[in-house]
């Protein structure tokens, strides 16, 4: 019988199929147990058979259905990509704004169809580049951007009435949304004829990432406000990519990252409902972000998974009519968490293997990580190979003259058929737990990813997955070049800001600020356009601050010390001390309980003062 995983149910998965062999030849060693290195601990069966199925109930009429036509297991267009291809879009953005525009163009030079911007951390923050907290972050994972005139410097020369443009930004979405709307018309392009996406996708924030501004509540408005927005002005542009890449990232397997995904997706999709939004109207703007993986098979079962589970949702829970609502829509990233360091060039074989499992499983958009992503900022040589990865695929694999080419496997029905009744099963328990937004706050999807990411390391620690050049098949390799990001950039940004902050009308941004926090306080909101100026200091002002969501794995040696303290208090342990059976270090106990008692005089002598003044 196939592995269960802890807590799974029997009925999740099929059973494998009886078999005779013959029985161990004497003087023969027995073969090591396999481990199930798929989701769920789960170990592929040696055949697939039409048994498989029965056990499923599958029925190709019902659950297939045919391409373009709910419920999408086959993909969300009639043709796929003999009609076109996929969007190829590769991912960059460093230093300044000029610097990242010089690669925007030279990628479109190159044959990429669409741009993927990345932001640095101040930026994904609300923080401009000269505050204290973006100090040696300015530029290093993304382009700065502190206000139009950097947006303009980034998209100069950029035809935005041509070119889609995806942006990964999630708590300042509707601030960069502002200012890529505001370039555009001043290029003469409304923004009704814009196509792009802005990722959006705040509560995976919670889960993965950590770049979250608001509490979860009042960041379900605003996107709500986007998805108003944009249904009435742009409405060709996707306002939220829901995604699963990250959680992935983080640790958790195929089944989790399809029911976290579409879990958040369900969120958004009823706090648009209740802001009186219809679902039919926005629900075609919805579009989700997916990780592609190394097992071929399992992704591209994924991916076809997601989009039948999604389509049942739409239809069942949300009452969606028309089948576009219902059609779910992905881009697809090859996994970063899969790069190494050693031996960098096999990178380039685990990114072909994602990428085709994308294109087999039906994207609509593709990155292609470059080798040496796991050392530096990608070289334009190495972005060019991913490129050229991409199109190779497209242009001599001939995978992209068949839709669905898989569709109907034995391996590949019965692998998403189990996937599906899988995260089905874990969007039931995040609904017993009162929703998402509830879930999270309750820091069980947080414990989920930490729980498989640490199983993971295991494996891989253990020789149980084996990663070449890694574990096993060691060699040393010659160096390749690396990109690094000049830090005399910093400096020059921070002048940039200052400049804009000291030439601006005083008294029209204090008004704007102003306007802006009465809207962030009125419980109703107002669903105009954003000053794409800034503002997030008004807005935090009105939504407040998001303190660091609880981590409550609880183990064995917690009652005492300061994580039995935190544990006894507050249900919550802080993520470094989250491996089982591991206790604080005793000198940070100590400074921590020499701190509180400071705190505790210090209130003290304070409360004394007033007395005596008074």
């Amino acid at each position: 019988m196939a592995r269960r995983g802890p807590g799974q149910k029997p009925g999740l998965q099929p059973r494998r199929a009886q078999t005779t062999e013959a029985p161990v030849s004497e003087g023969k060693k027995e073969k090591k147990p396999r481990v199930g290195l798929m989701a769920g601990h789960f170990d592929a069966e040696t055949v697939y058979g039409p048994e498989q199925l029965s056990l499923f109930g599958f029925d190709p009429a019902v659950d297939l259905g045919k391409p373009g036509a709910p419920p999408f297991t086959r993909g969300v267009q009639a043709d796929m990509y003999r009609g076109r291809h996929w969007t190829m879009r590769q991912y960059a953005g460093f230093g300044t704004a000029a610097e990242s525009n010089a690669r925007y163009r030279y990628l479109l030079e190159q044959g990429q169809t669409g741009l993927s911007v990345a932001f640095d951390l101040p930026t994904q923050m609300g923080r401009d580049s000269d505050h204290p907290y973006a100090q040696g972050e300015v530029g290093r994972v993304g382009v700065a951007i502190d206000s139009i005139e950097d947006m303009r410097v980034l998209l100069g020369g950029i035809p935005l009435d041509k070119v889609s443009t995806s942006m990964t930004i999630n708590a300042t979405a509707s601030t960069l949304l502002a200012l890529y709307v505001a370039v555009a018309e001043e290029q003469g392009v409304p923004a009704s004829a814009l196509r792009g996406t802005i990722q959006n996708d705040v509560l995976k924030e919670y889960m993965a990432r950590g770049t979250y501004i608001y509490p979860p509540r009042p960041s379900l408005r605003v996107i709500s406000d986007i998805f108003a927005w944009c249904g009435e002005h742009a409405p060709k542009w996707n306002t939220i990519s829901i995604s699963g890449y990250h959680v992935r990232e983080a640790g958790c397997d195929a089944i989790q990252e399809v029911a976290f995904t579409l879990a958040d997706g369900i969120a958004y999709v009823e706090g648009a409902i209740a802001a009186g939004l219809d679902v039919d109207s926005f629900g075609n703007q919805l579009s989700f972000f997916f990780n592609g993986h190394n097992n071929l098979l399992e992704e591209v079962a994924k991916f076809r998974a997601a989009r039948r589970l999604w389509e049942k949702i739409m239809r069942e829970r949300f009452s969606a009519k028309t089948a576009r609502a219902r059609a779910l829509k992905f881009h697809c990233q090859t996994a970063g968490m899969t790069l190494q360091a050693q031996q960098p060039l096999n990178n380039v074989v685990r990114v072909t293997i994602q990428a085709l499992a994308a294109v087999l499983g039906g994207c609509q958009s593709l990155h292609t990580n470059s080798f040496d992503e796991a050392l530096g900022l990608p070289t334009a040589a190495a972005a060019t190979l991913a490129l050229r990865t991409q199109q190779i695929i497209a242009y001599e694999s001939g995978v992209t003259d068949t839709v669905d080419p898989l569709g109907g496997s034995y391996a590949i029905e019965a692998l998403t058929e189990r996937i599906e009744k899988g995260a089905e099963a874990l969007i039931a328990r995040i609904d017993a737990l009162g929703g998402m937004v509830a879930a999270i706050e309750q820091g069980f999807p947080q414990r989920e990813i930490q729980n498989t990411a640490y199983d993971y390391q295991l494996q891989i620690e253990n020789k149980d997955r084996v990663i070449v050049g890694l574990n096993e098949f060691q060699t040393t390799s010659e160096p390749v070049p690396v990109g690094k990001v000049d830090p005399a950039l910093e400096a020059e940004q921070v002048a940039r800001v200052r400049a804009v902050r000291a030439g601006r009308d005083a008294t029209r941004h204090a008004e704007a600020l102003a306007t802006l926090e009465r809207t962030a306080r009125d419980p109703k909101g107002q669903r105009g356009r954003a000053d794409p100026r800034g503002g997030e200091g008004a807005r935090h002002r009105g939504r407040g601050r998001r303190r660091a969501p609880r981590r409550i794995r609880r183990a064995p040696g917690d009652g005492d010390g300061l994580v039995g303290h935190l544990l006894r208090r507050h249900g919550a342990r802080p993520l470094v001390w989250a491996h089982r059976g591991a206790r604080p270090p005793p000198r940070e106990h100590a400074r921590r309980v020499r701190a509180r008692h400071g705190r505790r005089r210090r209130r003290r002598g304070a409360r004394r003062a007033h007395h005596r003044r008074r």
